[in-house]
């Protein structure tokens, strides 16, 4: 048996574990990966036509009433695409409707439709639950949201390009 750098038995036949820090993003998408997959079993034995990837677009927009995709972007801090692919998504679904900005007709704001008002309230409750089992899972595992802080807070600083450009910077590119 092997062990990494920090003495841990290291063929387990778990590569991201395994792995440790080399192997930060896959454990990362694993995990997410997991809990979507939790949360779409969770909808789909209660009969609810829903997508986990559409929360966090949806509850910006509970929270913030009609807004615009670069509005939601911009709260959540991801991509604009990510976010267009979401809003397309909940309109086909009928959950959204999408409007030309009367300030700024380049801009489309988005909204509720009626079947989305009821969809919110169906699944409010719902919510809570996952919120609760959240906080739960933080806890247990040592709030782990901190670390993730932590993560997030050290690419803030230097991203992953930069540190990796750094480390390669005296190796020739394709470009060269």
């Amino acid at each position: 048996m092997t062990q990494d750098e920090d003495g841990r038995d290291g063929d387990s036949g778990d590569y991201s574990r395994d792995k440790g820090g080399q192997a930060l993003g896959a454990r990362l998408r694993r995990l997410s990966d997991r809990i979507d997959s939790d949360g779409g079993r969770i909808y789909a034995v209660r009969g609810l036509t829903f997508e986990q990837r559409w929360f966090g677009v949806l509850n910006q927009m509970i929270l913030q009433g009609p807004t615009t995709v670069g509005e939601i972007a911009a709260a959540l801090r991801i991509t604009h695409v990510s976010v267009s692919q979401s809003c397309r998504s909940l309109e086909k679904a009928g959950i959204i409707r999408s409007a030309a900005d009367p300030a700024d007709a380049r801009r489309r704001t988005l909204s509720l439709t009626p079947a989305g008002d009821a969809l919110v309230e169906q699944m409010t409750p719902l919510w809570e639950a996952f919120n609760e089992v959240a906080a739960e899972l933080n806890e247990e595992a040592g709030d782990v949201v901190a670390a993730l802080d932590r993560l997030d807070d050290a690419l803030a600083r230097k991203s992953m390009f930069d540190r990796i450009s750094d480390r390669v910077s005296g190796l020739s590119s394709k470009a060269d």
